[in-house]
Order: C-alpha cells, then sequence, then structure tokens
C-alpha cells in the first residue's frame, strides 16, 4: 500500500498553519474543479486527491494522527504503521462470522490508504434500526436465502460532490475481496444511485453486496462524505460564502456578482454594510430530502490594503481628518 503524501498534494510544509493548508486547498480546487477545468476526467481525479488531502490536514485531530502515522514514512525499507496502530475495519459483524476476508473499494473516491487509516469505523449495528436504502442499479439480483447464517455487511465512505447532492447521480462503485489465506480475489462492479439530497454521514444501503457466507449475501454501506468546496460551506440545507468586499464598497455599496450552484449571480452590497453581515438567497442551497432547497447565505468579509502608495496613504489620512465617524463612541 502507498503512502499518501498530503503536504505535498496541497503543496504546503508538514509546520504549515491551518490558515495555509486552508488556503493551499482553495487555490488549488478552485484551480482543478471539474466544473471549470477543460479536461475533466483529469481534473476530477485531481480534485479527489486534493479533497481527500485537506479531509486529513483541515481536521486537528485528523492531522495528529496523519503526522504520527507518518512520521517514518520515508525511510528505507516502505511505509509501516506505528506499533499498535488500528486500521479501520469495514464489516458490520454477523454472528459466528470470522473477520477474516480483506475488502478493497474503487471509485468511491477514497484511496485504499485513507480508507484503511481514516475512514469510518464500523459501528457493528444499525443506529436505531434507521438505515437510508437505496438498491443498486445493477440488473443482477444478489442471492438471498433463510438457511445459516446472513453474510457480513460491509461499509465503506463515498465522497459526494455538492453537484450530486443537488442533482442526484449513479455512480459505479467496484469491491475487491481477497481471502488471506488463499490468496484468491475477486472484483465485483456495480452502480450506486445517489438520490438528490443526501447528507454528510447519511449510511446509503445498497443491498446484497456484501460479504457472502455461500448462502446468502450481505449488505454494502456508503456513507456519504460531502466533498469540501472551495466556495461554500455546509450547513444543513443551506449554504454560506464568504464574501471579500473592499472598505469603501461595504460603506457606499455595491453589485457583486458571487457564486452559486447554478451559475452567478449578481447581489446588492447596501451602503453601510457591517463586517460579518449575512445577505440571504433564498432557494439558492441544497435540497432536502422533500426536494426543496435551502437558501445560500452570502457573508460579507472587509479587507483592508496591506501596503499603501503615497497617494493612497494621503487620502486615508485626509478620511481620519474629515470624518465624524468614531467607532468607540456610543452612538
Amino acid at each position: 500500500m502507498e503512502f499518501k503524501d498530503y503536504y505535498n498534494t496541497l503543496g504546503v510544509p508538514r509546520n504549515a498553519s491551518e490558515d495555509d493548508i486552508r488556503k493551499a486547498f482553495r487555490k488549488l480546487a478552485r484551480e482543478h474543479h471539474p466544473d471549470v477545468a477543460r479536461n475533466k476526467a483529469q481534473a476530477e481525479e485531481k480534485f479527489k486527491e486534493i479533497n481527500e488531502a485537506y479531509e486529513v490536514l483541515g481536521d486537528p485531530k485528523k492531522r495528529r494522527q496523519y503526522d504520527e502515522l507518518g512520521a517514518n514514512w520515508n525511510t528505507s525499507g516502505g511505509f509501516r504503521p506505528p506499533p499498535g496502530w488500528q486500521r479501520s475495519s469495514r464489516f458490520r459483524a454477523s454472528p459466528g462470522r470470522a473477520e477474516h476476508f480483506e475488502f478493497k473499494f474503487g471509485d468511491t473516491g477514497f484511496s485504499e490508504f485513507f480508507e484503511r487509516f481514516f475512514g469510518r469505523r464500523a459501528s457493528g449495528r444499525m443506529a436505531n434500526g434507521n438505515w437510508d436504502e437505496f438498491n443498486s442499479t445493477d440488473d443482477a439480483e444478489a442471492p438471498h436465502s433463510s438457511r445459516g447464517q446472513r453474510g457480513q455487511d460491509v461499509e465503506s465512505d463515498i465522497l459526494v460532490t455538492l453537484n450530486e447532492v443537488l442533482k442526484g447521480a449513479v455512480r459505479s462503485v467496484s469491491v475487491q475481496t481477497r481471502d488471506p489465506n488463499t490468496g484468491r480475489s475477486n472484483i465485483r462492479k456495480f452502480r450506486v444511485r445517489l438520490p438528490a439530497g443526501v447528507k454528510e454521514g447519511q449510511l446509503i444501503r445498497v443491498t446484497g453486496r456484501g460479504d457472502s457466507n455461500g448462502d446468502s449475501m450481505g449488505d454494502l454501506y456508503l456513507r456519504v462524505r460531502l466533498a469540501r468546496h472551495p466556495d461554500f460551506r455546509v450547513q444543513g440545507e443551506d449554504l454560506y460564502h464568504d464574501l471579500d468586499t473592499s472598505p469603501w464598497e461595504a460603506v457606499l455599496g455595491a453589485e457583486i456578482e458571487v457564486p452559486t450552484l447554478d451559475g452567478e449571480v449578481t447581489v446588492r452590497i447596501p451602503p453601510g454594510t457591517c463586517q460579518g453581515q449575512k445577505l440571504r438567497l433564498r432557494g439558492q442551497g441544497l435540497p432536502s430530502a422533500s426536494g426543496m432547497r435551502g437558501d445560500l447565505f452570502v457573508v460579507v468579509q472587509i479587507l483592508v490594503p496591506k501596503r499603501l502608495n503615497a497617494e493612497e496613504k494621503q487620502l486615508w489620512e485626509k478620511l481620519a481628518r474629515v470624518s465624524d465617524f468614531h467607532p468607540r463612541r456610543a452612538s
């Protein structure tokens, strides 16, 4: 298994700050986003790599684990996990069954390295007995039998973009099983329907695509992980976009183009807009299970120039002299 150098993927040093990592991700994600790249297939693969790297390095806890895991990754002899490091289990245990088969997933948006060390650990049972069930769109019917023990259920993560949440999608997924005792492996490929409105952490059940015990097949559970977007943050069905503005745009008002999932729209910044003020665009968020869309909130971020030429400095100094605005004086 190949070690993934996430710092190299984002082009940042290992001691990079959280802000540097976030800026690097946003820059690369905009550059390689499939919606804007000319070579969509190549951009999609690069975009997945960038998302995976930020999924780990953008989370302080995962980053600490990653640094521990990869402290000696480039030493002679190749990558070896530290002693005692536990890899993620992708089984939902069935009574009386030994977990002996190894599973490798393809086309889920995550590498084998991520799946093994940072994938979602299987819980061993259904949460509140409530799964979101969507059968595979593959026409083949999985065999089920009332005799004997049921095959094991298997779990993996699947990376879902916001556009797929908006419109729904059909994805191809592959599962490779290998028996370490015999060395035999088997690859199964099938299609999975992602309905519009899926949410972070939602489990999609693909019936009869898990492990087999010879009598019946278990199920495959795909846990949705939303791909990070360079322009939007997700909160439920609502999206948030930080809009960088100049002080004069905030004071005087302006009309500015902002991105949405449906294309750019013009937003009017009212005169006297304050830092952090939210402007709501109704119906421009993500769909809910009912089909109704949430809202897009444009969050104003007022930036000030870090360098001034002589003329600019004189103008700011003049403004300071003539203005009767005193932010620390009670109004």
